[in-house]
């Protein structure tokens, strides 16, 4: 996709390092309610980073900061080389912006409201090149309220790589797709990546964290408490393995970090050397997610 093609060599953007987005520190409070607390964070350029986290935990606030549309109160914060509290157009340029919703231009068509907003672009992607990347050929003659989720969905995203952005912010893209939708989704987003573009996605979803995301962070009452590869993420919680078997017909269970040696002793003490009914599982990404983001009751923000 040529929308999402890095910076050439040369430009400032090609002289910064390989990190996208860099905090350290960063606070945001709500009156006498911190939101955001200390939280440090890093983004590669050229990879899908997915944030994780119940509803308050801060995702949200977090992306808006970084976008540059929510000032914060205590920390550093660079994106793409700038304060985005400072950033000017250029900066604004070089980012794509996809949020949990949009409104207006209903009454254009899929074209029309491409047109329209090439105009504020410097080199905006040619709109039937566009329309094709994002699947909607076929729509561009369709008006905006009248598309299926899925279909809108893939309008906002054409319109945040519409300016050909290093970065794209993709907050909660799925929700309320249908299945088939969110998988052809996927599809999209793999898209951008494989063609250089930076995507720093917040989503409910774990099966799309697992399946999209380089990386995945899991923030919680406003603090990120991990960051990992999906199938690393939590560590030492997957390093606890749940053995089960039958014991004189009746169920056992045993929660170690250690399962080879219970299985050995259990194979040892069996006199056919079989163990009925065993089984040896480890927490998955779910199980891992839901240990991490639980808090105390009443606790939770």
């Amino acid at each position: 996709m040529t929308a999402t093609s890095p910076a050439p060599a040369g430009t400032a953007a090609a002289r910064d390092d390989d990190t996208a987005v860099r905090v350290r520190g960063l606070v945001k409070r709500y009156g006498d309610r911190t939101v955001v607390a200390d939280l440090d964070l890093e983004v590669r350029r050229g990879e899908v980073f997915a944030l994780l986290g119940p509803n308050g935990a801060g995702k949200t606030t977090t992306v808006e900061i970084l976008e540059g549309v929510r000032r914060r109160d205590g920390g550093d914060v660079s994106v793409l080389g700038q304060d985005p509290a400072r950033a000017g157009r250029a900066w604004r340029d070089r980012t794509g912006v996809v949020g949990q919703s949009t409104g207006g231009g209903n009454a254009l068509t899929v074209r029309e409201t491409l047109e329209h907003f090439a105009r504020y672009h410097a080199t905006p992607v040619p709109t039937g090149e566009l329309l094709d990347d994002v699947g909607l050929t076929g729509a561009a003659r369709t008006r905006v309220d009248r598309l299926s989720g899925g279909q809108r969905r893939r309008l906002e995203v054409a319109l945040g790589v519409q300016g050909r952005p290093e970065l794209l912010f993709l907050d909660e893209p799925t929700t309320g797709m249908d299945p088939v939708a969110r998988r052809s989704f996927w599809t999209l987003v793999e898209g951008l990546r494989d063609r250089g573009t930076t995507v720093l996605l917040t989503t409910h979803y774990l099966d799309e964290a697992a399946h999209l995301a380089t990386r995945v962070g899991v923030i919680t009452a406003g603090r990120l408490v991990d960051v990992a590869p999906p199938d690393e993420l939590g560590a030492e919680l997957r390093r606890v393995a749940t053995v089960r078997w039958l014991e004189g017909g009746e169920p056992r269970e045993v929660t170690t970090p250690e399962p080879a040696a219970l299985l050995r002793d259990l194979v040892a003490a069996s006199p056919t050397g079989e163990v009925p009914g065993l089984t040896v599982t480890r927490p998955g990404l779910e199980d891992v997610y839901l240990r991490m983001v639980a808090t105390p009751e009443g606790q939770d923000r």
